[in-house]
């Protein structure tokens, strides 16, 4: 008993150190959106180091509580991160959360928990061999760079955001790869140090990336670019799970009808997202701003119909 509240105690500070990053990461996009568009110097931001520390942070915290617990108490409670960013977000920026950005994140959370409750966890030590860890790092590579293609702006920019959690989601299906081969015990027998090597290089390429991506799509908001993220990232570990490693959906055809719906109401919490205050523009408006927006244009302003405000 006491094992399991350990694990839900790190589960949920996991959780708030993730959305404490992404708060983070949101702030410093809002911040850096006008003055540097392209990035330049990000490294130089001691806010950027606040973030880095945080998801580190709550990436360790989320090991932690895997030694705990189970991985179908873990996985669930780290979907907390979006619930909890939420109102920190909007906390920072002295404001209320609205209630479409509520319905949203409710849409979006209900989603993933059904999807995580479908998903067959992976056997102990079950892990890629390097040759299919580096297949699948090609695959991603070559999906990442089909969503980023082009220049996308407002809601475009939620391609982003998947694929940062792709990215995420791949280093951390590659991450037990690189353990198992240190202690040789990967199917086949062990392997050259070099392809060691190689695959832990694809992890630390795409943790990296997924921060670098993620921080490319919070400059237009928090919610629903971090939604799609917390979405992707247990996508793609599924889709490694199902296709390479033998896992399936539990409860057979009707997994599969779950998931379905999963993914569908997930969809519609991130359009709600999107649609409200949470998902596009960088949400620096204050609360004094949004006051005076309520009052109405200025005198001698046009209007919503294009007619000049009454003095």
């Amino acid at each position: 008993m006491r094992a399991l509240v350990f694990a839900v105690v790190l589960s949920l500070a996991s959780a708030a150190g993730y959305a404490l990053g992404a708060v983070v990461q949101s702030r410093l996009a809002a911040v850096r959106a006008a003055g540097d568009p392209a990035g330049h110097g990000l490294l130089r931001q001691p806010l950027w180091w606040w973030a880095v520390g945080l998801n580190g942070l709550g990436a360790l915290l989320h090991v932690a509580a895997l030694h705990y617990g189970p991985l179908t108490l873990v996985q669930p409670l780290g979907a907390l991160t979006l619930v909890a960013a939420l109102p920190l977000g909007a906390a920072y920026e002295r404001r209320r959360v609205g209630r479409a950005e509520w319905r949203g994140a409710l849409w979006t959370l209900g989603g993933l928990l059904a999807l995580v409750s479908v998903v067959g966890p992976a056997a102990p030590g079950e892990a890629l061999s390097t040759a299919e860890a580096l297949l699948v790092g090609a695959a991603t590579a070559l999906l990442i760079a089909a969503l980023l293609r082009g220049r996308p702006a407002g809601r475009g920019r939620l391609r982003y955001a998947g694929a940062a959690g792709v990215a995420s989601g791949v280093a951390s299906a590659l991450t037990p790869t690189v353990t198992v081969a240190l202690t040789r015990a990967l199917p086949g027998g062990p392997v050259p140090w070099w392809q060691t090597a190689a695959v832990a290089g694809l992890v630390a390429v795409f943790a990296t990336g997924g921060m670098l991506l993620s921080q490319m799509a919070f400059r237009d908001g928090l919610a629903a670019p971090l939604a799609v993220v917390n979405l992707a990232n247990p996508a793609a570990a599924a889709v490694i799970g199902i296709a390479l490693l033998g896992e399936t959906f539990r409860a057979g055809p009707v997994g599969w009808l779950v998931a379905v719906a999963a993914a569908v109401a997930a969809g519609r919490g991130v359009l709600l997202l999107a649609a409200g205050r949470g998902g596009t523009g960088t949400g620096t408006e204050t609360a004094a701003e949004s006051e005076a927006g309520a009052a109405g244009p200025a005198p001698g302003h046009p209007d919503a119909d294009g007619e000049p405000a009454a003095v």
